[in-house]
């Protein structure tokens, strides 16, 4: 006969995404004096920027999160748009963004690149036109390691993207929610950049990167 407590868990264990069950959810977090980095993109300039592909620009924003300018891409035929910011390679690190999708039929969407070493890298992305929030390994190929269901995040509004790596353990957030929990070992550290798909037109603003430096 199930208790009470074990209906309890059972309920809790279905509300739970199913990326987040397998670790139970608790948070990582890289050392306390870890250095930390921050691009706000008012100086307008992408000095120490690598562009793999896409359109990517600083432009004045109304709505810019902090400031008045924020990086946008803008190329809508790519398969995928990847700029890496300057700085690491990292091993652990903490990284978070603020994103608004612009627009986009295919797609629209942002997403943070981690641990980016001689074209492969790792991606958290969300998409305003789909109802998922993703974890994906890129190696001349596209590998998705996890997924969470969630409400698609709105078109012409900001959002923050999280995403914390310590060892082989990769933590991605939404708004302020942890939402993915995976353990991976292809890649130990590299650089972190930023992602966009198809015909995505989306902006960034306030990326931040708190990491431990170490060989790629």
């Amino acid at each position: 006969m199930l208790t009470f407590l074990g209906i309890l868990a059972s309920l809790l264990s279905l509300a739970m995404p199913a990326s987040l069950a397998a670790g139970a959810g608790e948070e990582v977090g890289v050392p306390a004096g870890a250095a930390v980095t921050r691009f706000d993109f008012e100086h307008g300039a992408l000095d120490g920027w690598t562009t793999v592909d896409g359109q990517w620009a600083v432009e004045e924003a109304a709505d810019a999160p902090s400031g008045a300018r924020v990086l946008v891409q803008r190329a809508t035929r790519n398969a995928f748009n990847v700029i890496v910011a300057p700085g690491g390679p990292w091993t652990d690190v903490d990284v978070s963004v603020r994103f608004k999708p612009i627009s986009g039929r295919e797609d629209a969407s942002g997403g943070i690149v981690f641990r980016f070493a001689d074209g492969r890298y790792y991606l958290v992305r969300a998409n305003a036109l789909e109802d998922n929030f993703r974890l994906y390994h890129y190696d001349r190929g596209r590998h998705e390691l996890a997924s969470a269901r969630v409400a698609a995040p709105a078109l012409g509004r900001w959002h923050t993207l999280r995403v914390v790596v310590v060892g082989d353990r990769i933590q991605g957030s939404l708004d302020g929610k942890l939402l993915l929990d995976h353990r991976d070992t292809r890649a130990r550290a590299g650089r972190v950049g930023l992602w966009t798909k198809a015909d995505s037109v989306t902006a960034f603003d306030d990326l931040s990167i708190r990491g431990v430096a170490g060989a790629s």
